[in-house]
């Protein structure tokens, strides 16, 4: 089955679908864009269960690249897939890691058993990845998974990102 890839320009904290990617920090308690969006829209259940995590498996925090889920709170969907991205850098090439982000997303999606997803443009904001390769990577890695997700909607905050991923999905 083939997934379909939308592009939105909006606000991910008001999208309805069955999980919402979250651009987290690797503490899941929160932080600033996405990840402080999501935290607040979503209310203090999506908190409590990272809390959760963090005193269980994630004891140091989720490893970037890794994914791990949630409920969703009062998000209009079920779940929210917390995913630490990679910092930009030039010195080394981040971009394995970027794409794990979302392969990962995806396969924490299908155990769920989720047909439609909705991701930010991880890395894009305060981690510094350049947009245009952002959604290169996001573009590309999503179309080479092997998923039982129907629907992968990118939600982009403003024109330029919408443009950039534009670009990228044939």
């Amino acid at each position: 089955m083939t997934t379909t890839i939308t592009l939105v320009r909006g606000d991910i904290t008001r999208q309805s679908a069955d999980a919402i990617v979250n651009a987290a920090n690797s503490s899941l308690l929160g932080g600033g864009g996405v990840d402080g969006a999501i935290h607040r829209r979503g209310g203090p259940a999506i908190l409590e269960a990272c809390r959760k995590l963090r005193a269980s498996h994630y004891g140091k925090g989720l490893r970037t690249g890794q994914a791990v889920a949630t409920t969703a709170g009062e998000l209009d969907a079920r779940w929210v897939i917390h995913t630490v991205g990679p910092r930009f850098t030039h010195e080394e090439d981040r971009s394995e890691l970027l794409a794990s982000c979302y392969r990962e997303s995806l396969r924490v999606a299908d155990e769920l058993g989720v047909r439609t997803v909705v991701f930010p443009a991880v890395s894009a904001g305060i981690y510094g990845w350049p947009m245009d390769d952002a959604a290169r990577v996001a573009v590309e890695t999503v179309q080479a998974a092997t998923t039982s997700v129907e629907e992968v909607r990118f939600v982009l905050f403003d024109e330029r990102a919408y443009e950039a991923f534009a670009r990228h999905v044939r």
